[in-house]
């Protein structure tokens, strides 16, 4: 073999013989370099995930909290209910003649109905609130019609008269209020305006 072809294509420099060995060299790197990007999207899609699930798990968990702060007391709020209505309905009973202007019986009297106050001043405290449905439109969510009074001059569907006071705790209903609703007045307002337009 002469010198010079030894020149010029010495070992490993031989393209037709070099080409298959670089190809299968570059295939391979590239199937492990697509294989390695394909597991870090997978690795980054489960972060995501996991981290979204995280957020979410939080935001329930905050939400369970809060709910269980305010509604916690609605067992407890229910049962002092009872003791609100009959401490009104004593004093009810009692005709206004009846009333003793002064002496012991009147201090015993207004004690009382301050007690009543503070008890429903401390159920407001915790979220518990009496619903004043006097004058309001009835409401199904709020007052459940006990009867229908006839009055001409009160719009239709008024509540005219509380049987019993109603309450919520928070965004919901723990009693709805006993009503009297108003029957054979005119529309209410509200129809009246939409009907116009």
């Amino acid at each position: 073999m002469p010198a010079g072809d030894l020149h010029e294509n010495p070992i490993g420099t031989d393209p037709a013989t070099d080409v298959p060995q670089h190809e299968e060299a570059t295939d391979a790197t590239a199937a492990l370099l697509d294989a390695a990007r394909a597991e870090a999207r997978d690795m980054k899609d489960r972060a995501l995930r996991t981290l979204a699930e995280m957020e979410n798990l939080r935001k329930r968990t905050e939400r369970e909290v809060a709910d269980a702060r305010t509604y916690g007391v609605t067992s407890f709020a229910r049962d002092m209910l009872s003791v609100a209505d009959n401490m009104r309905r004593a004093f009810d009973s009692l005709p206004a003649e009846a009333k003793p202007a002064d002496g012991p019986l009147k201090a015993f009297h207004e004690g009382i109905e301050l007690t009543e106050r503070e008890l429903l001043k401390t159920l407001e405290k915790h979220g518990v609130k009496k619903i004043e449905p006097d004058g309001q439109k009835f409401d199904p969510n709020l007052h459940q019609a006990m009867f229908e009074v006839p009055n001409p001059d009160v719009p239709n569907g008024t509540v005219v008269q509380t049987v019993q006071a109603g309450f919520v705790i928070g965004e919901r209903v723990l009693r709805p209020a006993l009503v009297g609703v108003s029957k054979g007045g005119p529309k209410a307002a509200a129809q009246a305006t939409t009907s116009e337009a």
